[in-house]
């Protein structure tokens, strides 16, 4: 029998925001034809354009039908294989359009639980992870329970929004019900008081854990802690840090052992998760926080790169085109046909399959700060454990590495004083996405 010649996964990913440029890397060095969806105001950013067979832009303000239009022209020479998110605000769009062509892939309801931080809270607890108390802002008797129930400090949170975008602490009962009272008077719809969480106030360190997820399971987690809250750095300004933590602790075994049950318990089959937790100081016990269907910004993927030798983006990215490959395969052999597949897809699938085994297990750091310079030099930071350099307008950024976790800490503690003096610039946290 002829074998038929391959042909190219089609890979359409989304991108809001400039990032996942190994992604698109690593679907074209496996032979893909990868098309990249972005906003107007992204268009002149560095993509991996030798690697992109076709990029195209939205208007800024476009939402999910424009995107389900623009897929539906593409469909017309071209039939996609797989739809994906590689930033936050796009994980919705990606579900309604995988659910418009029937694609594989993280429908808009899964979709929604991981971007609403109610339906999170809700799926979590159901899961039997433990979080903190919470109250959606909707029904005054269960906000006026709560605040009698649960002591101050709260967290106000919005429910869709990234990050420490939005959120705050507040102190007293009145504040609650004078918030609840501005939202509602706000024009937007969406801005008003329903659309928002209030939780218990937690005080501990945050941890936050990385993953892949191959069909419904975890094949590689990596947990660093935070040097401080991210709400903190967002609120008061300098510099962020965040490093591996100790390989076998007791906290790691933990971490991952909550983890594992919450990408369970909320539906991930295959993709990138960035979950954060809090170590509360009172008990000691970890609450989960929040978790996003993508990979950590603020180069979490270079710091765990750093420690493992293990880079998100690009095994999430075999994650997907193994699938899609192997699905492939599946309906033209069901059609009676023998399917012709890429070597680079064999090699994708192996590297994909079962648990992912980092290269080494040493560890990593990263102090990052806004910058007072546009371009800031930091070639007076000269230690050999510095593995990377952020090159980003406005922001200081290394990444150190070493086998010892007391020399990763060392140097962080180090440059994060020295940034203070030499670039550390504050801006005023945002109440809402731009």
């Amino acid at each position: 029998m002829t074998q038929t010649p391959s042909r190219p996964l089609n890979i359409i990913c989304l991108a809001t925001y400039f990032k996942g440029g190994d992604f698109i890397r690593e679907c074209k060095r496996l032979g893909c034809h990868v098309v990249l969806i972005t906003k107007e105001k992204m268009l002149q950013e560095d993509w991996p354009r030798d690697c992109i067979d076709n990029l195209m832009a939205v208007p800024n303000d476009a939402g999910p039908p424009l995107f389900i239009d623009l897929v539906a022209f593409l469909a017309r020479e071209m039939k996609p294989n797989r739809v994906i998110a590689l930033e936050e605000f796009d994980v919705m769009t990606a579900g309604l359009i995988r659910e418009h062509f029937c694609l594989p892939g993280m429908n808009s309801s899964t979709a929604r639980t991981f971007r609403d931080k109610l339906r999170m809270a809700e799926a979590a607890r159901a899961a039997g992870v433990e979080l903190p108390d919470f109250v959606p802002l909707i029904y005054s008797t269960e906000i006026a329970e709560f605040i009698e129930h649960v002591p101050p400090p709260w967290i106000l949170k919005p429910r869709s929004d990234v990050s420490a975008i939005g959120i705050r602490k507040v102190e007293h009962a009145d504040d609650v019900w004078r918030i609840v009272e501005e939202l509602n008077q706000r024009a937007s719809l969406r801005e008003r008081a329903s659309y928002y969480l209030l939780a218990r106030f937690v005080q501990g360190e945050v941890f936050h854990v990385d993953s892949i997820v191959n069909n419904g399971h975890v094949a590689f987690a990596g947990a660093n802690r935070y040097g401080r809250p991210p709400l903190e750095v967002a609120h008061v300004g300098g510099a962020y840090i965040s490093r591996t933590i100790a390989h076998g602790s007791v906290d790691e075994k933990r971490l991952f052992e909550i983890n594992r049950k919450l990408i369970k318990g909320l539906g991930l089959q295959r993709g990138a998760a960035h979950a954060e937790f809090i170590k509360s100081d009172a008990d000691g016990q970890f609450y989960f926080l929040e978790v996003a269907a993508r990979v950590g910004g603020a180069y979490i993927a270079e710091v765990l790169e750093a420690a493992t030798g293990l880079n998100l983006w690009r095994e999430w990215a075999k994650v997907e085109v193994a699938d899609a490959a192997g699905r492939r395969r599946q309906q033209e052999q069901s059609a009676g046909a023998v399917a012709g597949e890429n070597a680079d897809h064999k090699g994708g699938r192996a590297s994909a399959s079962g648990k992912l085994k980092p290269l080494r297990k040493e560890y990593a750091g990263i102090v990052l700060s806004l910058a007072k310079q546009e371009h800031p030099d930091t070639s007076a930071y000269d230690d050999p454990e510095i593995v990377f350099r952020a090159k980003k307008r406005h922001h200081a950024g290394l990444i150190v590495r070493s086998k010892k976790i007391e020399r990763v800490e060392e140097l962080l503690q180090d440059y994060a004083t020295r940034f203070a003096e030499d670039f550390v610039a504050v801006v005023a946290p945002l109440e809402k996405a731009e």
